[in-house]
């Protein structure tokens, strides 16, 4: 392993990576508030249950 940690610089690797799944989270994010169901933005009111189980009767 340590083999491996004297190809690649360390530094690099860990900053690349904190970049990689710091846009990978905010991706994640803005698919979220793009759907009806996970938009914690717009303060919707949530569904009763008779909603709820009308619409999946339904389907």
């Amino acid at each position: 392993m340590w083999k491996i940690w004297q190809t690649f610089n360390p530094q690099r690797i860990c900053t690349a990576l904190a970049v990689f799944l710091f846009t990978l989270a905010i991706l994640i994010h803005f698919i979220l508030l793009s759907t009806d169901r996970y938009n914690w933005l717009d303060g919707a009111e949530p569904k009763s249950a008779a909603a709820v189980t009308e619409a999946s009767q339904a389907a």
